[in-house]
């Protein structure tokens, strides 16, 4: 995009183009960052404000102008020759849409828009760009291969994002497929043949017990991880990771200190340590207590002299972004399947397989009480260690 770009400078002297990108720090950090590498490496002499965020090119005279897309009113103004656009599908359709309406230069030689972006499902830009908004004497999509920038990647980069991903996730952001990631079924990568198996109890490891706070049922899953390891000997294969769901506790019409209980009952032998997940927000009923949930589940351990580590962050994560990296540990896209769950985890099973989207939404389907909570729990704790990324601007860190 940065050597388009500058192509269309050159093709229209003096005249104005725009750079955009969805934020102002992605526009100063990465794209033209990009551009002014360009520019250097290809001994273009200019002049950069730095200041009003302008470039000119000497031998040509022709300026542009870097802007972010956050308020598309912004952008009116000026006549444009060209603009591109970084990362579009972060965008909003209105900003595009401003700078379609400011390509109208009389004097370009070449009036032309362009935008970088990885798909994102079946939204405004693929109708636009491929649907039947698209006339095809106006518009052109062009799909890069991601391979062919191998060379300037890091070693084992497209591997490592293979094993991270599932495969419609590895689809859309590797590959660059148009595909609906929030449509049927959420948990699509769940397998009862294959992630659904009796998940021995190992007492040397530690328990991970993770809780969504719902008023009814009140739901958790208690686990055991078995992390990944190099092989010991010549010839073995390496250990993979292993998620372990061994036991769920779906309670109806319950409090916290009823599960806490049930909890101790079943699993107050073990001795190896006790890691607690759950969701941020701790929602408390305060007909008996005015405490939050989590405090309740502190004090209970604490009154009783048992020790328990607590890994919960200061946000919840998105829903779509707990459900993906669920679904990359059910089944990535190298089709190693990190979660076994028992066979008594009814619940869990069942929201695995019958929890859907709600349709053109990010959003699930909610319709049956009983649904979601159970798969919830269990992706409060996948999503605490095995974040797919990161959100711009999102800081990671636990309040407990």
């Amino acid at each position: 995009m940065a050597h388009e770009a500058l192509l269309l400078a050159l093709r229209n002297p003096g005249r104005v183009g725009i750079i955009a990108a969805p934020t102002y720090p992605m526009l100063r950090d990465v794209t033209r960052a990009e551009f002014l590498d360009v520019v250097e490496r290809n001994g273009i002499q200019c002049v950069f404000n730095r200041t009003e965020n302008w470039l000119r090119l000497s031998a040509t005279g022709s300026q542009i102008l870097f802007r972010s897309t956050e308020y598309p009113d912004r952008l009116r103004g000026p006549n444009l020759a060209w603009f591109a656009v970084d990362e579009l599908t972060y965008c909003r359709p209105g900003a595009f849409q401003q700078l379609q309406a400011r390509l109208r230069d009389k004097q370009a030689k070449a009036l032309h828009g362009l935008a970088a972006f990885t798909p994102k499902g079946f939204d405004w830009y693929y109708d636009f760009f491929v649907g039947q908004n698209a006339p095809p004497s106006e518009r052109e999509l062009i799909r890069a291969n991601p391979f062919e920038n191998r060379p300037n990647l890091a070693p084992g980069y497209y591997e490592s994002l293979e094993r991270a991903y599932d495969p419609q996730l590895y689809k859309q952001e590797v590959l660059g497929e148009f595909v609906s990631l929030f449509a049927g079924q959420a948990y699509w990568a769940f397998t009862r043949a294959v992630n659904v198996s009796e998940a021995a109890y190992d007492p040397a490891l530690p328990l991970w017990w993770s809780w969504d706070f719902n008023v009814d049922p009140m739901c958790s899953v208690v686990c055991q991880v078995q992390q990944p390891a190099p092989p010991q000997f010549h010839g073995e294969p390496p250990r993979p990771l292993q998620i372990r769901v061994m036991d769920e506790l779906v309670i109806r019409s319950s409090s916290t200190q009823e599960v806490l209980e049930e909890f101790v009952r079943r699993w107050g032998e073990h001795r190896a340590g006790l890691v607690i997940y759950g969701d941020p927000a701790g929602r408390a009923r305060h007909s008996v207590s005015t405490k939050s949930d989590w405090q309740i589940i502190r004090e209970f351990f604490q009154t009783r002299g048992m020790r328990a580590e607590f890994r919960v962050h200061a946000a919840a994560p998105a829903v779509k972004d707990r459900v993906q990296a669920v679904n990359a540990k059910l089944a990535n896209a190298a089709g190693e399947r990190a979660i076994r769950i028992a066979p008594k985890c009814r619940e869990l099973i069942a929201d695995l397989e019958r929890v859907t989207w709600k349709p053109g939404t990010g959003q699930m389907d909610k319709s049956d009480p009983l649904r979601t909570h159970t798969s919830d729990a269990l992706g409060y704790l996948v999503w605490a260690e095995w974040p797919l990324r990161a959100a711009i601007g999102e800081q990671s860190r636990r309040l407990m």
